[in-house]
């Protein structure tokens, strides 16, 4: 009865054109942070919202931007992947237009002040995502990748950066160890976040362009990466255990260049 059951619903879902994708869909973001955040973003275009009843009152001052449609659960269930938290609303959108290394140089030419973001190989969307909302907290203007080893934007990225995919350019490159020599060019330094550092977060003055580098979450920066660094640090934790999740360490450094 329950394999009928199954086939049933499988047969109905077909029918009406509904069907659950296996992977997830990359054109979707859920979650009422990360759905605002797209309708406030000029550069954003939103093709439709999902919305529950209760959640579209909170959504209507940015209606005129994507068509609102009061949903049921169910219905915003059908267009992400499965167990998605999506707090009663999610949007299809489409991609940012891409920005390149030297966009942003050129965009920083005349600040004192600027920090980037560099990502060594991170491959969970979750931490991506946690770091970006911590790089739009403290000003960071973009976040780097090598463009074969970082995971797609996906709904659970956006939902972890809670507002941060909106204010912080994502640049994929083909070899970040070139991206980095290019900053270097543009008088960044680079600074390489490693347990094994001799120098100490908050011990050091950091400059004012400044470019963080973050390995992934087992295997911390490689050799060719840290050798391109200006400067290596690390974050003084106990020795009960042996390091951060990669989100809250870079949130501790981003605080600490932020605050110097």
């Amino acid at each position: 009865m329950a394999n009928q059951r199954i086939s049933k619903k499988y047969l109905s879902q077909r029918a009406s054109g509904i069907r659950r994708k296996k992977s997830a869909p990359q054109n979707w973001i859920y979650g009422l942070h990360a759905v605002i955040a797209a309708l406030r973003n000029p550069d954003r275009i939103v093709r439709r919202i999902l919305a529950t009843e209760n959640v579209s009152k909170n959504l209507q001052e940015w209606a005129g931007k994507g068509v609102l449609n009061v949903v049921g659960r169910e219905d915003i269930n059908r267009n992400l992947e499965p167990y998605s938290v999506h707090q009663g609303v999610a949007a299809e959108i489409e991609p940012l237009a891409s920005k390149s290394v030297t966009d942003i140089i050129n965009q920083t030419a005349d600040s004192a002040r600027v920090t980037l973001i560099a990502l060594d190989q991170a491959s969970d969307p979750r931490n991506i995502g946690a770091i970006l909302r911590s790089a739009a907290a403290f000003g960071a203007v973009a976040l780097l990748q090598q463009d074969r080893h970082a995971p797609p934007v996906t709904g659970a990225m956006a939902k972890s950066a809670s507002g941060g995919l909106e204010q912080v350019s994502m640049i994929y490159v083909p070899n970040l160890v070139r991206a980095l020599q290019q900053l270097k060019v543009a008088e960044f330094w680079i600074v390489g976040l490693d347990s094994n550092a001799e120098t100490v977060l908050g011990t050091s003055e950091l400059p004012g362009r400044c470019c963080l580098v973050l390995g992934s979450e087992g295997g911390g920066l490689r050799r060719l990466t840290r050798e391109k660094c200006d400067l290596a640090i690390k974050i003084p934790i106990g020795n009960s255990i042996d390091s951060l999740n990669l989100s809250n360490a870079a949130a501790i450094t981003l605080y600490e260049i932020n605050r110097r």
